[in-house]
């Protein structure tokens, strides 16, 4: 027994020997606390970040004297040998350049940001906590080269090198690993229900091709936001801001966001966090009176279809409605030659009285981190789940209302490999389509058969009666309308509660939709075993779509459609030349069910110069590659101006529509031999006429054909390097396309064979057709090209200074493809410019923006249009109370005033004035 005690007691000795305690403080060069700074134990996982004070204990069990390396983004990395237990130290950290900063994402291993074989950005801790954005989300848009397209106070869609809308499908944005993208909508929602801004631990955005390593659809660009674990960054933090958004068509409106996190590390084995944030505003009003039709022209066109006005999309041809009449009796004979062979749309509603435009954004994540042995194996449980309300531009104006997303992953890691697998959920929820519910609540009141028969009716006794034909035209409309529902009365809301809670198109407007995405990665880093030869690692990903929308968006009428991708990859690294040069080169082949495999290569080379090595040169070529998306594949939606339909092989045959007599005209009728027909999807690809060859008089057959996957070969050069105080990164490149998934509108006629003329052309004659749009490639030569420049420097007084210019050019062989729209939406020039200090007397400092874009066409399914040249300023001020662990901040966004517009067809973006503090974020 007495040797068992004396055991004991001498074992319980040496751990209290082995404990060792530091206490320390980390300082820039100013004396100023820097919060968030790493502490680890070299050689070890084990550490700790500083405080908001720059304070930090960190506990080990290692008997001196050992080293701590201490480290901050921003900052050069310094170490400090602790000799005696219980020291307390005081660390210095320089400030370095961004140069130095270390990213992940261009090689999938951690590197110096300096020595990146590709073009990237970054933004950290410190540029979040400075932008004068009222969300970090939105100051990304100061990165060059990045393009922030603003759909809804709380729906940015974020872009590099041209090709942007909404729809935004060339471009992946990852948080945590996980995919972001909403699997129905095929695309990033922004920050909608993403990742609370004190969670953010930094922020990589990678411009260009990127599928050799992350596969399908990191075409344009891929953006990674990554978290603090919770075993480095514990504590509670939390922040508030109020203030208002300011709009001429919306006037001043108060908007509120405000958020918490809490981790906590219970042993050094398991830590845990939760984090909360919610926003809520009014969003910028879309009030755009433009005649899409006939620009130029005003309500007082009879077939009037104004941009931001629904219902109105509901047009005929009124004579034909004159000839139905005198058929029937209603009229005497010859009345229809008093009808303009002409169309008459029905009146609409202004998008602001079928949308509250209340903005709201509901996000909540928890995460436990379990390190079974103490060391750097993790194993995480991480859930997301988001609800918001916001406005999305597509092929109509959609109001997403208490739209649902909720992801969650398991993932196993450590530094050399991880293995994950996540489940991203959606739900519609409330949503419905703006356009729709113009449209149905008008034929709710009066369907379409009785208002323009009730027109022409009307039309015929005023020009009989003498009036003018556009006193003619105002009189039937003016009758047509009466006893219409007004905006604000009982029975105006009664009829649209019912439609946007109906998801029959026919007669209502409601989005239902639960579809399911599955993913599982999986990547093994060898350079631990293998970096005597070469860095080297492999990888894969499986991914699994389950379309759910009960026929409401896909053709999936008789239960969910599923089908499945997978990719396999590899990356060698090797240095040489006194680690001097360094050549990267990445295969990966992926295979969709529904298509061929791709393989995607890249190679790239980068050369370090000067004595000092402070210069460095790359070049690369990479290829990427696009699968279809969901909706190119297997959509079967009538949007009011056209029929979408997927083009998948079994979804052409699966989308049938019915025409009825009020479609078909009477000759139509007879040649048919029916009052009614139906249409097959497959019909847009094998029996329609190019829509633009009908406009030039010249009917010929469509070419669209089943979409395959796109592909694009990018060619970079790059330079990055210190020139005295300033910090340059250029770059330029030229991707070419093949295979460019596009959609054309086809004409389908109801009767006839294209090709055989006669009967499809009488179709035609006789409005007896329907606007469809298909998914295709386009045959077009396609090539873009641009370059990026960007300066930082700190001027005398440590103020700092950052100017960056993009350039953006398509090139493109229209003759080879007349019908192919595109949507390059992308300024050809564009310059930033940002100024401020963080310390400027003894804890204030301030941040200011500035960004200026050149005018460019939008061209997009909703509507076509130039978007004009605008600038931008944005400040903040802040000041910092140490004692409390608070930062006060004030700023404003466009604070000129000068309200602009970044696509045709949205709201202008006025105004945002805001107030905050954050509380012990660090």
């Amino acid at each position: 027994m007495r040797t068992i005690t004396l055991a004991i007691m001498l074992m319980l000795s040496i751990v209290a020997t082995a404990q060792t305690t530091i206490k320390g403080t980390v300082l820039d060069d100013n004396d100023q606390p820097i919060p968030g700074a790493n502490i680890k134990l070299q050689g070890s996982a084990v550490g700790t970040v500083t405080d908001f004070d720059g304070f930090f204990t960190l506990t080990v069990e290692q008997s001196p004297p050992f080293t701590i390396i201490v480290s901050s983004v921003g900052f050069e990395e310094n170490s400090t040998v602790i000799t005696s237990q219980s020291q307390e130290v005081t660390i210095t950290l320089k400030e370095g350049t961004e140069l130095d900063e270390v990213i992940i994402s261009a090689s999938r291993t951690p590197e110096r940001i300096f020595e990146s074989p590709v073009s990237v950005e970054r933004f950290g801790i410190k540029e979040i906590k400075n932008t004068p954005a009222a969300d970090f989300y939105d100051g990304l848009e100061n990165l060059k080269g990045v393009d922030i397209n603003t759909n809804s106070l709380t729906f940015k869609s974020i872009n590099t090198r041209g090709f942007a809308t909404f729809a935004n499908t060339r471009f992946v944005q990852l948080v945590d690993g996980m995919d972001n993208t909403a699997p129905a909508l095929n695309f990033v929602l922004g920050n909608l229900i993403g990742m609370t801004e004190l969670d953010v631990n930094s922020v990589e955005l990678l411009p260009g091709a990127s599928s050799a390593l992350y596969g399908a659809n990191a075409f344009n660009g891929i953006l990674f936001m990554t978290s603090k674990n919770p075993f480095d960054y514990q504590g509670i933090s939390g922040y508030f801001k109020g203030g208002i958004t300011s709009q001429d068509a919306a006037g001043d409106n108060e908007f509120y966001d405000y958020g918490v996190r809490v981790a906590h590390a219970f042993s050094d084995k398991f830590a845990a966090k939760a984090n909360f944030s919610y926003l809520r505003g009014t969003d910028w009003f879309a009030t755009s009176t433009v005649n899409v039709l006939n620009p130029g022209t005003d309500r007082s066109d009879p077939n009037y279809d104004g941009l931001n006005i629904y219902g109105d999309e509901v047009s005929t041809n009124i004579r034909g409605v004159g000839e139905i009449l005198v058929d029937r009796g209603i009229l005497p004979a010859g009345a229809e030659n008093l009808l303009p062979d002409a169309n008459v749309s029905r009146t609409g509603y202004n998008e602001e009285d079928l949308n509250a435009y209340n903005a709201e954004s509901v996000k909540f994540d928890a995460a436990m981190h379990y390190r079974p042995f103490a060391d750097d194996l993790e194993i995480i449980y991480h859930g997301k789940i988001g609800r918001g309300t916001t406005i999305y531009q597509g092929a109509n104006r959609y109001s997403l209302r208490n739209f649902f997303l909720q992801q969650h992953k398991i993932e196993v890691k450590n530094n050399n490999f991880f293995i994950r697998g996540y489940i991203t959920d959606e739900s519609s929820g409330d949503s419905y389509d703006t356009r729709f519910t113009g449209i149905n609540i008008n034929r709710s009141w009066k369907d379409d058969q009785t208002w323009f028969g009730e027109y022409a009716g009307t039309f015929v006794q005023a020009t009989l009666a003498g009036q003018s034909p556009e006193d003619a035209h105002a009189l039937a409309r003016q009758v047509a309308d009466t006893g219409r529902l007004i905006p604000g009365t009982p029975e105006f809301q009664q009829a649209f509660n019912t439609v946007t809670s109906d998801s029959d198109l026919t007669t209502g407007s409601k989005f239902q939709d639960a579809t399911q995405l599955r993913h599982a990665d999986v990547n093994y880093n060898f350079s631990h075993i293998t970096s005597d030869f070469a860095d080297i690692q492999v990888g894969g990903s499986f991914r699994e779509y389950k379309l759910n929308s009960s026929g409401t968006i896909f053709t999936d009428f008789d239960g969910p459609i599923r089908y499945s991708e997978f990719g396999v990859y590899t990356q060698i690294q090797k240095k040489f030349a006194d680690e001097r040069a360094k050549v990267t080169g990445s295969i990966r082949y992926d295979k969709s069910e529904l298509f061929d495999g791709n393989f995607s290569p890249r190679l790239s080379i980068g050369y370090t110069l000067g004595e000092e090595r402070n210069h460095n040169v790359r070049a690369s070529v990479q290829t990427g590659f696009r699968n279809p998306t969901t909706q190119d594949l297997y959509i079967g939606l009538n949007v009011g101006r056209a029929i979408l339909v997927g083009s998948a092989e079994d979804n052409l045959d699966r989308d049938v529509r019915t025409f009825s007599d009020t479609e078909i005209s009477g000759a139509g009728q007879a040649i048919l031999g029916s009052d009614s027909v139906d249409i097959v999807g497959r019909s847009a690809y094998e029996n329609s006429f190019s829509a633009s060859s009908v406009r030039e008089g010249n009917p010929v057959q469509s070419n669209a054909a089943p979409v395959e996957p796109e592909k694009v070969i990018a060619f970079e050069l790059g330079y990055r390097g210190k020139v005295d105080r300033f910090v340059i990164d250029i770059s330029g490149y030229f991707n070419q396309y093949s295979d460019f998934i596009s959609t054309q509108n086809v004409l389908v006629p109801f009767y006839g064979e294209v090709g055989d003329g006669s009967l499809s052309l009488l179709a035609l004659q006789n409005d007896d057709f329907e606007v469809y749009q298909a998914y295709t490639n386009s045959a077009a030569d396609i090539k873009s090209l641009g370059a990026t420049i960007g300066v930082n420097t700190t001027l005398p007084g440590d103020f700092d200074l950052g100017v960056n210019y993009t350039y953006a050019e398509l090139d493109l062989d229209e003759e080879r493809d007349p019908d192919f729209r595109t949507e390059f939406n992308t300024p050809e020039h564009k310059v930033k410019a940002t100024f401020g200090h963080t310390n400027l007397f003894k804890n204030f400092g301030f941040n200011t923006s500035y960004r200026w874009s050149d005018a460019y066409f939008w061209e997009a399914s909703f509507g076509d249009g130039d978007v004009p040249s605008f600038s931008v300023i944005d400040a903040q001020i802040n000041y910092r109370i140490p004692k409390l662990k608070t930062t006060l901040k004030a700023g404003g966004t466009n604070i000129g005033g000068d309200e602009y517009f970044t696509a045709f067809g949205t709201g202008f973006i006025g105004s945002q004035y805001y107030i905050g503090i954050s509380i012990n974020n660090l």
